[in-house]
């Protein structure tokens, strides 16, 4: 069946035809469900400092700090994607009576947030890990958390089926290679492949080949030594 070309100010797609294969969303949601697992593994060690339950020493101070600028930087690069690249594919693929407007919305909310964060992990750095700033850690962690939830669950109810329905395979490609160029495969790809079931572990072999398998095997060895150094056990 012809496609038909559909474009908008910025954004020219070909929208999915019926019988056409579906895009594969199980990259954005593990997206998800890593920043998820994370911040509320990062509330918990922080909450632990707070408590003495975890004696924090400088270097292990450092590393938390920069796990979680890292995961800031993260999450940003994942809402500016959305913002410039995924949400005109799906307005441009859909048509105009689509209303992302709350979406945008909660991205532009969630900046102060992680600048917030980001300003809150610098201190406890510079601090050596004191335990006043871990309990402040253990709020806006717990709060963004919250709020990211929330945003993820509207998004994956509202617009996973939408990009399903009507986003081509290749839109779908192009949005997730614009993913790829903003994040470091060295902390996404592990934290990706962490919080996968067993199901979806067998998918991805079954998806890619051993070139990139042993790409992530090698990268991941850097970021299971930032993980021991933050949790102190890697998953």
């Amino acid at each position: 069946m012809p496609t038909t070309t559909t474009s908008t100010t910025s954004t020219t797609v070909s929208p999915r035809c019926a019988g056409d294969p579906a895009p594969d969303l199980l990259g954005i949601a593990l997206a998800h469900r890593a920043m998820l697992a994370d911040l509320l593994r990062l509330g918990d060690l922080a909450a632990a400092v707070r408590d003495r339950d975890v004696i924090c020493t400088p270097g292990r101070a450092r590393a938390i700090s920069r796990y979680v600028e890292l995961l800031c930087d993260s999450i940003h690069h994942h809402h500016t994607t959305e913002d410039t690249v995924l949400w005109p594919v799906v307005q441009a693929s859909v048509g105009d009576h689509v209303d992302l407007s709350e979406l945008i919305d909660d991205h532009a909310a969630l900046g102060p947030r992680l600048e917030q964060l980001r300003a809150r992990a610098a201190a406890f750095r510079l601090s050596m890990g004191d335990r006043h700033i871990a309990g402040l850690m253990v709020i806006e962690l717990a709060e963004l958390a919250a709020l990211l939830t929330e945003h993820i669950n509207d998004e994956e109810m509202a617009v996973f089926p939408l990009i399903t329905e009507h986003v081509s395979v290749a839109d779908w490609e192009t949005v997730e290679k614009a993913a790829r160029r903003a994040g470091w495969l060295w902390f996404e790809g592990p934290r990706s492949l962490a919080v996968m079931s067993d199901d979806e572990r067998t998918h991805l072999a079954q998806q890619v080949g051993i070139e990139l398998r042993m790409i992530l095997a090698v990268v991941g060895l850097r970021y299971r030594r930032l993980e021991r150094a933050v949790f102190g056990v890697s998953r």
